[in-house]
């Protein structure tokens, strides 16, 4: 669902509000929320779930293009957790069609690509959590 699609169900749930006051109202609320992060702050929506920060450490990086070693600063990065009532649903709701993860992006085994030379094993990818992971 984009932010569009949102506003669209915010003003159909209430007709009494227009078009452009969902969408006052969406903007208001999503930014009320950046700024909380950004200040540090937790977000919890009861039965929905909560919006918290990250901490990345600093690491040691490579600059692709030249391949010298770089210092990554450590960073703050944004975390969803969903909370109990939220698993539930999702849970309980109907399963993507084979092939479809949960974002709609199709997923399956790894194919031969006619001219390329295989490395031996195969990436296959792995479904976990609404990711597609692929490991080496």
């Amino acid at each position: 669902m984009t932010k569009s699609e949102l506003v669209e169900k915010l003003a159909a749930r209430f007709p009494q509000l227009l078009l452009r006051d969902a969408d006052i109202s969406v903007k208001t609320i999503l930014d009320a929320m950046s700024e909380a992060l950004a200040d540090g702050h937790r977000i919890e929506i009861r039965g929905f779930g909560s919006f918290g920060l990250n901490k990345r450490p600093p690491r040691v990086g490579r600059n692709p293009k030249s391949g010298e070693r770089v210092l990554v600063p450590e960073k703050r990065v944004p975390h969803f957790k969903a909370g109990k009532e939220l698993r539930e649903r999702v849970d309980r709701s109907q399963p993507a069609p084979a092939g479809v993860n949960g974002n709609g992006h199709s997923v399956g085994t790894a194919q031969a690509v006619p001219g390329k030379a295989s490395t031996g094993a195969a990436a296959a990818p792995l479904h976990e959590g609404g990711l597609n992971l692929v490991r080496p």
